[in-house]
């Protein structure tokens, strides 16, 4: 397996910025990999980027970004107010807002995956492309209840304590809002049809670390 490292011989990773839809979503797609980064590189800069959450869930958006946030040399946490599962009829304005993200500069973008069923994600990842052409994109999957995981080209080891953390983030968005954590690791092709068996059951989902 070829590695991919943000501090190989090319130019700094610097900036990242971290792309999401709703006030989980980057914890559980890429959580592990901003814990792993901003504590091995203790100079990167964090933008994490909440597309839709208000009220209460911005307020927890906001405070489980800085607790992940917390060993990056710098961070800012965007919060916007787009209405969950609405956001492609709102193109327009979804895609202004993504033009104003241009002025961070990032030398990593992280988003949803193409592949995503939900269609908020979807849109996401679209206009991250179309956004950022000429930087580095890597796309996350969350797993859920759709059964959408499809077959990553990059794997990110996470150390004993930032699966653990990302577990522990998990279960409490999963006892917020009917979320089974399964607290194990299972591998990649497993994981679709742990989500698949689990989705007969009425008001749950499946979390599972990847």
């Amino acid at each position: 397996m070829l590695a991919l490292s943000p501090s190989g011989d090319g130019a700094p990773l610097r900036r990242v910025l971290a792309i999401g839809c709703h006030a989980d979503d980057i914890e559980i797609g890429c959580g592990g990999t901003l814990l792993g980064l901003t504590r091995s590189r203790p100079d990167v800069e964090v933008t994490w980027v909440v597309l839709g959450a208000e009220g209460a869930r911005e307020a927890e958006a906001r405070a489980s970004a800085e607790g992940f946030l917390a060993s990056a040399a710098a961070s800012e946490v965007v919060v916007l107010g787009f209405k969950d599962a609405y956001m492609p009829y709102h193109g327009e304005a979804v895609k202004d807002a993504f033009e104003e993200l241009k002025r961070f500069e990032p030398d990593l973008v992280l988003t949803h995956t193409r592949a995503d069923l939900h269609q908020d994600h979807r849109l996401a990842c679209e206009l991250t492309w179309n956004t950022f052409r000429d930087h580095l994109v890597l796309e996350y999957e969350i797993p859920k209840v759709d059964g959408d995981l499809a077959t990553p080209n990059v794997f990110v080891p996470l150390e004993e304590e930032h699966a653990r953390r990302f577990l522990r983030r998990a279960a409490s968005v999963g006892k917020a809002h009917g979320i089974r954590v399964v607290p194990r690791l299972v591998r990649a092709r497993d994981a679709a049809a742990a989500v698949r068996a689990v989705a007969a059951e009425e008001d749950t989902q499946l979390i599972v670390v990847p």
